[in-house]
């Protein structure tokens, strides 16, 4: 079976380590890999600070090209955050998602139905959770405090996070297309601090493990709807 992983950086593996990002060799995909053996095929097409947008421009070249039989999509924590720079700026203004919610919606309506279409099967992969007070310190130290001020305003980046996953799992649902709920799982996996960076988004090691992990449980069931659907 020819498995692609198609997403952001927490697909590419992308991880956070005194105040540098850093890319680790045995990031998801890698270890999925390990895990299901040399009879199945991992791809990784991950790509650093990807969005919706990005994905569906890039899912013919990337994805559709290399005739796979399983896709896996997880993106959507870069379409709910914010450009911190004209936040850090403007704290006093009103600031949308990079992404709005609606077009991240069919942005993803998009990606299924072309993978449904190619033959493949797509599965889509639930938003990992984040540690916002990391976050919210690792954003002040490159930009300003008055980020701060803002978010007290207008609530803090879990709030689109969790809106943002909830109306994907909605979709997925509502389109009768399987999903793997990793933010539920990946929260029950163990001591959360040592599951993220200090950055508050991206997984440290261990958490890259726990993630493979958690996708590897669900491929039997999901290699037998690919048989089905071949």
């Amino acid at each position: 079976m020819k498995i692609v992983c198609f997403g952001d950086s927490v697909t590419r593996g992308i991880t956070f380590v005194s105040g540098r990002f850093k890319i680790i060799r045995e990031n998801y995909p890698a270890l999925l890999q390990r895990f299901l053996g040399s009879g199945d095929e991992v791809i990784n097409k991950g790509v650093f600070n990807d969005n919706s947008d990005l994905l569906v421009r890039r899912l013919d070249k990337d994805v559709l090209q290399l005739h796979p039989d399983l896709v896996l999509i997880n993106i959507g924590g870069n379409d709910c955050n914010f450009r911190w720079d004209q936040v850090s700026l403007l704290p006093e203004e009103e600031h949308v998602p990079i992404v709005p919610l609606s077009r991240y919606l069919a942005n993803i309506k998009i990606l299924i139905e072309k993978i449904s279409s190619s033959g493949a099967v797509p599965v889509v992969l639930s938003l990992l959770p984040l540690d916002p007070a990391r976050y919210y310190q690792s954003l002040m130290k490159r930009y300003s405090h008055s980020i701060g001020h803002w978010i007290s305003c207008c609530g803090g980046i879990e709030h689109w996070h969790g809106m943002y996953n909830r109306a994907l799992k909605d979709l997925v649902r509502k389109m009768g297309v399987p999903v793997l709920d990793i933010r539920t799982a990946f929260k029950q996996k163990g001591n959360f601090s040592k599951l993220i960076n200090e950055d508050g988004l991206h997984p440290s090691a261990e958490g890259y493990r726990a993630l493979a992990e958690i996708v590897s449980a669900g491929i039997p069931e999901l290699r037998v709807m690919v048989e089905m659907h071949a």
